[in-house]
């Protein structure tokens, strides 16, 4: 009987449970390209009004997993577990830049399946491709040759890894359809199961400028996360972090990874939002896997990484062996691009910052070319949001002694005009400063 995508479509559209075989059918349809792109939207939006329920979201991920091939480590004979993390998104959130050496520093191996940026959230392949010459589309043998020769590699789906995910993961971007449990699961869990992992941490976000602005839905995606994965045979927690304000002090491609470095090389303030999430994340990575028995010593091997160099090392080794140049830790200003544009916004009004629109924010960054529309389209590496305040900063209008909002970082004076009206729209300044939420909200295991 010829497959018929419509019928997989309209069955999910009125609400009927999908079996293991039409999910895998509809699956194995993307990849060969018998799905089109119009029907692979319209099968998104008939999830988001009518879910999947457990055994569904099992399928689906299973079925996108087999949409390609899975890495089998075992010929590589490695001394160390295959872990990762995964974080949900945000806006200035590249801990994967940072945990990931950090990881590898501590004697763990580290295929990281990473993505491009989802709505308004930034990807970790985006600010990768920010590096000249970096390659985020290895072979998968170059990719194993890659994590085996200096304990990491972060590439983007390929043609041989959870094809589907690719397909769809570009649709949803640009269709309103990243919000829902079942799809964001499998898209995650399937690069992951894909990859040979022994084990998984995964940062799920909070706050109005995560996926899950609810700490409610945060938490139920949370547990489907860890219950799929566990149940495929994949060790997985998870921990639920604050997104309701950036989590760093930079939104933009380049910037991030100009703020990573320097985070790397030791020079990034240790109380900060982002070095709490880092080190929360890590240490429970290491545990996980077995690496250290209890997270403080894990938080103190961390530490060292970073105090020792070994850490930005493993950084300075993973990107020059796919394809950047060698020398971008000690001179990423050499390398990264620069906006013809810097200029700073202040508030229009004295006080203290007391809360954020963090989606809003995320779409300025993607307004001023750091982000996509349409599937596909380039994007600008040098654009963004530098020196981001926290809140409880005290603000106000330019003078010699106030504080800006941000930096902007753009191609034109129009560009920066757009931004600027956006970011003071954004950022909330009232007569008296509150306590920031906290950071870390809820552990899943």
């Amino acid at each position: 009987m010829k497959f018929l995508p419509q019928e997989i479509i309209r069955h999910k559209r009125d609400g009927q449970i999908l079996s293991r075989e039409q999910l895998r059918d509809f699956s194995l349809g993307i990849t060969s390209g018998e799905v089109s792109e119009a029907q692979i939207a319209a099968f998104a939006m008939a999830v988001i009004f009518q879910d999947l329920n457990v055994e569904e979201r099992v399928n689906w991920t299973e079925a996108v997993v087999d949409s390609g091939l899975k890495i089998d480590w075992l010929e590589s004979n490695l001394p160390g577990p295959i872990l990762d993390k995964h974080s949900t998104g945000g806006v200035g959130d590249g801990v994967s830049l940072m945990l990931a050496p950090m990881l590898a520093a501590c004697g763990a191996y580290i295929p990281m399946i990473a993505g491009r940026g989802l709505g308004h959230t930034g990807g970790t392949i985006d600010k990768l491709e920010a590096i000249p010459g970096y390659n985020t589309t290895l072979s998968i043998n170059d990719f194993k040759r890659v994590v085996t020769s200096t304990g990491l590699s972060i590439i983007c789906q390929t043609s041989e890894l959870a094809p589907t995910d690719y397909r769809v993961y570009s649709v949803r971007d640009v269709t309103a359809t990243v919000k829902n449990t079942g799809l964001i699961t499998a898209s995650i869990l399937s690069k992951k199961i894909a990859a040979g992992l022994d084990s998984l941490v995964l940062d799920v976000k909070t706050g109005n400028g995560a996926v899950m602005p609810n700490l409610d839905e945060s938490r139920t995606l949370a547990k489907a996360l860890v219950e799929v994965a566990n149940g495929a045979g994949l060790k997985s927690s998870a921990l639920i972090t604050d997104m309701s304000e950036p989590l760093s002090f930079n939104a933009g491609n380049a910037l991030e990874i100009q703020e990573s470095i320097s985070f790397l090389k030791g020079s990034y303030p240790t109380n900060s939002r982002l070095s709490e999430v880092v080190y929360a994340l890590g240490s429970r990575a290491l545990v996980d896997s077995g690496i250290y028995q209890d997270l403080e010593s894990a938080k103190d091997a961390l530490s060292c990484t970073i105090s020792s160099g070994h850490a930005a090392e493993k950084f300075s080794a993973m990107t020059h062996a796919m394809g950047g140049p060698s020398d971008l830790v000690e001179r990423p200003s050499t390398h990264l691009a620069q906006a013809p544009i810097v200029r700073p916004v202040y508030s229009p009004v004295s006080g203290y910052v007391t809360s954020f629109d963090v989606r809003s924010l995320g779409f300025t960054v993607v307004s001023l070319g750091g982000g996509r529309t349409i599937p596909g389209a380039p994007i600008d590496p040098s654009v963004g949001l530098a020196s981001l305040v926290m809140s409880g900063t005290p603000v106000g209008p330019p003078s010699t002694s106030s504080i800006p909002l941000c930096v902007v970082h753009a191609t034109s004076d129009a560009d920066y005009e757009m931004a600027s009206k956006k970011i003071i729209n954004s950022i909330t300044v009232e007569d008296e400063a509150v306590n920031s939420r906290p950071v870390i909200h809820d552990l899943i295991t």
